[in-house]
């Protein structure tokens, strides 16, 4: 099944948290249900919270792509380069990164999330407002569509480009745990955004690809395309229905 990054689900409902639809408290088993250990989460949600945030967002960053993050440090720019997700809010500034890693001997070994606050600047709420989830989600359609059919052409296994974004529907967890009150478009922007990733993902992995190098290249630069475009819908949709 495809899976939603951390950071897409803690934006979710650390922003119903901040409303008051759940205590801070209750965030890592709602957003994370399937790790095992979360760290460093709760206390800096309820400080955002006894600040007065009431929206947390999400940037998906990748080293040479920083536009969907908040300003900051270094250190920011570092962590949630390699962690490729992280938080933040809005009015004040600040920022969570996430370390999600396995811990525990061999043989009993779990899954946990290390979250690390740092420092980031205000962003203004108006350049989320003036996202339009209507056009986010044409856009996302339009180049599935267009990347769709040069996958088609392209030679080669896995991940073929008929019926990309039927595959993607079906690789869709019918139950993520999303908050209840978000708009269906936002919904159905980040079900398929997040669908679309997780099949790029797969596609992109060494272990699949063609013997022809040549064919590797040229779906490799397909494919991180498709999940470029995915990623940029899933911090819009996300964001806006937060």
């Amino acid at each position: 099944m495809a899976d939603l990054p951390a950071s897409v689900r803690v934006a979710l409902w650390g922003t119903a948290a901040l409303g008051g639809q759940l205590d801070p408290d209750d965030v890592p088993g709602r957003a994370m249900p399937d790790l095992d250990h979360v760290d460093g989460l709760v206390p800096q949600l309820g400080l955002w919270r006894d600040l007065g945030e009431r929206l947390i967002l999400v940037a998906l960053p990748r080293p040479g792509d920083l536009t969907s993050m908040p300003r900051g440090s270094a250190a920011l720019v570092a962590a949630a380069t390699e962690a490729e997700e992280m938080v933040y809010v809005t009015g004040l500034g600040g920022a969570l990164v996430p370390r999600i890693a396995q811990f525990g001997p061999e043989g009993d070994q779990g899954w946990e999330a290390r979250w690390t606050a740092h420092d980031a600047d205000p962003v203004p709420q108006h350049v989320v407002q003036q996202l339009s989830l209507p056009d986010v989600e044409l856009q996302l359609r339009r180049e599935i569509a267009e990347l769709t059919a040069e996958l088609g052409q392209a030679p080669g296994q896995p991940l073929s480009g008929h019926g990309l974004e039927r595959a993607a529907r079906d690789s869709v967890d019918t139950d993520w745990g999303l908050p209840e009150g978000l708009p269906p478009r936002a919904i159905r922007v980040v079900e398929l955004a997040g669908a679309i990733t997780g099949l790029a993902d797969a596609g992109l992995d060494h272990r699949l690809h063609s013997i022809s190098s040549s064919t590797t290249l040229g779906r490799e630069q397909i494919l991180r395309r498709l999940h470029d475009a995915a990623s940029r819908a899933l911090v819009a949709a996300t964001n806006v229905g937060a």
